[in-house]
């Protein structure tokens, strides 16, 4: 036996419609039932409560103070429902895409691009996060990372390559370096105070190497925390940097930077990577866009 001390909803709903729309004749018309369908839940509600919720007024009917709380009650609690029912047939929105990727990488070459990205990916909602490092248990959490890294790949992740990662030595016009190094050999830079970067404290070494010099006779100067500070400093003039050439590509063309020696290969590589599971078709697409922009 129920102990509910719900009344029954069609007469909950008879109720709400009588009172609502002022008559027993208006509601069954709302409700598409007869006159007489529309009394016999009254009677069914008022006898179920113990309680008269209307009274006679002329010819109408006229709520008593029961009548009032209960509709009061009533319109609450359908308007509740259809709201609810209204959102669960709103067709759900795609949760977003979680990316990480260096704030250097996010600040200088995909905010940017935004538009462009969002144009060609109109689907495609992004959540960014700024992390620093190489496929790190933190970055394993997202659904991908944008990287500038170097294989062997490691297990757990699938990585697709995007471009070689390409880097140069930069320095803005207005340093006395820019015109000291037009039309010499690399190794005139050994004379010249570098920036650099903890974040990236191989590039220069590697770049001495590549060209044949010893790492070991760079004068490294100021240093900063993110290649975006280091770049920014390049761009105000401090000294020379070296940096990937995406992340320079719009100071060099505008004339904030130049680079003496142009750019080459690290054996590193752009990629865009997510951690082993189901395949995510925004990932790809991601990746195909990514790769166009890199070209």
């Amino acid at each position: 036996m129920s102990t509910s001390l719900l009344p029954p909803l069609n007469a909950l709903r008879a109720f709400e419609a009588t009172a609502r729309l002022g008559g027993v004749g208006r509601a069954a018309q709302a409700l598409h039932v007869t006159h007489g369908a529309i009394s016999r839940q009254l009677k069914l509600l008022e006898d179920h409560l113990g309680l008269a919720l209307f009274q006679r007024a002329g010819r109408g009917l006229r709520l008593t103070a029961a009548g009032t709380r209960l509709q009061e009650a009533c319109s609450e609690a359908f308007s509740g429902i259809e709201d609810c029912v209204r959102a669960l047939q709103r067709p759900a929105a795609s949760p977003a895409l979680v990316l990480g990727c260096s704030g250097s990488v996010l600040a200088r070459w995909m905010i940017p691009r935004l538009p462009a990205l969002q144009a060609a990916l109109p689907g495609v909602h992004l959540q960014w996060s700024a992390l620093d490092g190489s496929f790190t248990e933190t970055q394993a959490t997202l659904d991908a990372v944008l990287l500038l890294a170097q294989g062997p790949w490691p297990r757990g992740w699938q990585v697709r390559e995007l471009a070689p990662e390409r880097v140069g030595v930069v320095v803005a016009p207005s340093h006395p370096a820019a015109h000291r190094l037009r039309h010499v050999p690399p190794s005139a830079l050994l004379q010249e105070t570098l920036l650099h970067t903890s974040s990236r404290p191989q590039a220069w070494p590697a770049w001495a190497l590549a060209h044949d010099l010893d790492p070991a006779q760079l004068q490294l100067g100021t240093g900063f925390e993110h290649l975006y500070y280091l770049l920014e400093a390049a761009v105000a003039g401090l000294g020379p940097a070296i940096a990937p050439e995406p992340l320079v590509a719009e100071d060099l063309a505008a004339g904030r930077l130049v680079a003496p020696w142009g750019f080459a290969a690290t054996g590193g590589f752009w990629v865009l990577a997510r951690p082993d599971g189901p395949v995510d078709a925004r990932v790809d697409a991601l990746a195909d866009w990514a790769a166009a922009q890199l070209q």
